[in-house]
């Protein structure tokens, strides 16, 4: 049996239409998977960087675990940014910047804890007044 051009292209479009459609769709399932799965991290994320924001208190985060931890973001956007831009960008960009922003905290609050510490160990003749001045004891 035979077929005539028109139907064998016929057979070739509904073919060539049909896998379009399946390969369009297979390509918009993981974008929605991977937008909707990038905003639902992004938000989970949102309260821990919003209280530490108000707070100022990083306290029970290690420091060494935020700095492994950026230094591992910095090494894994050589992967990301390579790829063709959609929602992995966008997730991995909002974990680059509440890290680092962790991690600014983080030695903010060991500075600032140093700081007092030294404070504490001088004598009390050369400790800063409250305006930040060091008071010197007259002899």
């Amino acid at each position: 049996m035979t077929h005539t051009p028109r139907t064998a292209k016929m057979d070739a479009s509904v073919d060539a239409a049909s896998g379009c459609r399946a390969y369009r769709l297979g390509m918009d399932i993981p974008l929605i998977a991977g937008t909707v799965s990038t905003v639902v991290f992004a938000v989970s994320n949102l309260p821990m960087l919003r209280k530490a924001l108000r707070t100022r208190d990083v306290s029970s985060y290690s420091l060494s675990s935020v700095v492994m931890i950026n230094a591992a973001n910095a090494v894994y956007s050589l992967y990301v940014f390579s790829l063709p831009v959609g929602p992995i960008w966008v997730l991995h960009t909002f974990y680059l910047v509440s890290c680092a922003i962790l991690l600014v905290l983080c030695l903010a609050q060991r500075r600032m804890a140093a700081s007092r510490t030294t404070e504490r160990r001088r004598p009390p003749e050369h400790r800063a007044v409250p305006d930040g001045r060091l008071r010197v004891r007259d002899r």
